[in-house]
């Protein structure tokens, strides 16, 4: 792996293995891109589906404002990753210090793995585990090959 693709996976990867660049904060992310995209194509829709509620007799369009708060806070993808700064979803997330006082990049690196200074509730601690394994398995730009295109969620 060049040093390019491993600095971008990592800027993908958070240490505990979670792809950041999937999250729905990640600035330049796909759902950050999607949803602004989703913005430009809706145009001022806003006025048209107040009538659509009538027009159509559909009480969905009733919800459009409502949509469009939260296609809002989707578009401001404002995260730079958990590399760049603390995690914006698990406040009390203990993997990024604990990563870089122990000169690691992911966890499954550590003489340590698993411990529970993560912080994580039991079930993204499982899944936080079995990335590892999964990882430290097939290696880092294998697995990062594999779950690219798939889901964060």
């Amino acid at each position: 792996m060049t040093d390019n693709q491993n600095e971008f996976i990592k800027e993908r990867l958070a240490p505990c293995g979670l792809h950041c660049g999937k999250c729905f904060a990640f600035a330049g992310g796909r759902i950050h891109e999607l949803s602004r995209e989703l913005q430009a194509a809706l145009g001022n829709f806003g006025a048209y589906a107040e009538r659509f509620v009538t027009l159509l007799n559909d009480p969905v369009y009733a919800s459009y404002p409502e949509f469009t708060k939260f296609l809002d806070h989707l578009a401001e993808g404002g995260c730079g990753g958990c590399r760049r700064e603390e995690c914006r979803l698990f406040a009390s997330c203990g993997v990024r210090p604990c990563a870089r006082e122990r000169n690691v990049d992911f966890c499954f690196q550590c003489a340590e793995f698993p411990c529970d200074r993560t912080g994580f509730d039991e079930n993204l601690r499982r899944r936080h585990v079995a990335i590892n394994e999964r990882m430290r398995e097939i290696g880092v730009e294998r697995y990062y090959e594999a779950i690219r295109d798939l889901p964060r969620y």
